[in-house]
């Protein structure tokens, strides 16, 4: 199911399956936040790919609906939580997350700071942000770092890690346009 008349922005198939190729031995098991979650697209493939639990966080009250549905039709409610809130303000939900996903509408760059600087204070041991490639994020927050930046198309993700080199995603550099 999905959100007609919406100001909401998918992430692209072809960025959602190269996402989860380099995602593949890390995904298995894993505690998965889908913040910004939409429809929950990001997060149902979470789910399918072996994500042990995902959690959804949406402002929109229609979009959060979208997503029970989507789970219930999946008979996935039982794997996943979804959250009614504005993203930055859900620390709490993203505590104990193996991978962070977060796309933020694109039009809002101050979003992006404000949710990576909470982000910051949880310090997820992977965290990958959807922005357009017109936009550059900070290479550092607090304790989590860019590892990467993948560029496909206008869209690109920011990998951040924590700075501690024991914890550090080994992600290298690569674009796949």
């Amino acid at each position: 199911m999905s959100l007609p008349g919406l100001e909401t922005r998918p992430t692209p198939d072809r960025l959602r399956e190269t996402l989860f190729s380099i995602l593949l031995n890390q995904i298995e098991g894993s505690v998965f936040v889908d913040a910004y979650a939409g429809t929950g697209a990001v997060g149902i493939e979470a789910l399918s790919r072996g994500a042990r639990h995902v959690v959804f966080i949406e402002s929109n009250r229609q979009a959060v609906e979208v997503i029970r549905q989507n789970l219930e039709s999946l008979k996935a409610t039982g794997r996943a939580r979804v959250v009614k809130g504005f993203a930055a303000a859900c620390k709490k939900d993203m505590e104990g997350a193996d991978i962070v996903f977060a796309d933020p509408p694109y039009t809002k760059e101050r979003e992006y700071e404000v949710f990576l600087e909470a982000l910051s204070e949880v310090t997820p041991p992977l965290s990958i942000i959807q922005h357009s490639v017109r936009f550059n994020l900070g290479e550092h927050y607090g304790p989590i770092s860019r590892t990467r930046v993948l560029k496909q198309g206008e869209n690109a993700l920011s990998f951040y890690s924590v700075n501690d080199q024991s914890t550090r995603a080994e992600l290298p550099e690569s674009s796949a346009d």
